[in-house]
């Protein structure tokens, strides 16, 4: 099995969809959304796919989808909550490199205002620092990369990630 996809992981807020879009076009890869994919296979909005399921319903569903994602030369940007999947995980340590795009607390809390509308998995009561402390140690857990990105804007992110693979 081919190891040529890099896999985006982090924070809702942290630029994945972003960064991948820039990465794919420099290597020449192909960028997957994973939220728009799950999206367009069940045909509603994320934040309406949660409403609808619940949220073990939706993590069951974006699990569902990530464990089955196999492409070739791919950068694939997974939605924040991807990381709940223990299969759909363990598959994209299998496929390619999983890249953390790691970021403080405050920097997530002033990118990300609208958690609802933005399809964001809270259980009840969870507030966003809840979920940042929670997803952290599994985003740790699973990376094969970890990127600090304090202070870097999306070219020096980039440039990071390129580094750190040994991509030049």
């Amino acid at each position: 099995m081919n190891k040529n996809n890099i896999i985006l992981i982090g924070m809702p807020g942290v630029g994945k969809s972003t960064a991948g879009v820039v990465l794919a076009k420099i290597l020449g890869y192909k960028f997957i959304d994973m939220d728009i994919v799950i999206q367009e296979e069940q045909g509603k909005l994320l934040k309406d796919i949660i409403e609808d399921e619940g949220v073990d319903g939706f993590i069951a569903i974006e699990n569902f989808a990530n464990a089955r994602m196999n492409p070739e030369r791919s950068v694939i940007s997974t939605g924040g909550s991807a990381i709940y999947g223990t299969s759909a995980m363990e598959h994209y340590k299998e496929i390619g490199t999983v890249v953390y795009l790691k970021i403080g607390f405050d920097a997530i809390n002033e990118r990300v205002n609208n958690l609802k509308g933005r399809g964001v998995v809270l259980k009840e009561g969870q507030t966003l620092k809840d979920i940042y402390e929670e997803r952290t140690v599994l985003y740790e857990k699973y990376a094969d990369v970890i990127i600090d990105e304090t202070g870097l804007d999306v070219e020096k992110t980039i440039a990071a990630i390129l580094e750190k693979m040994g991509i030049s």
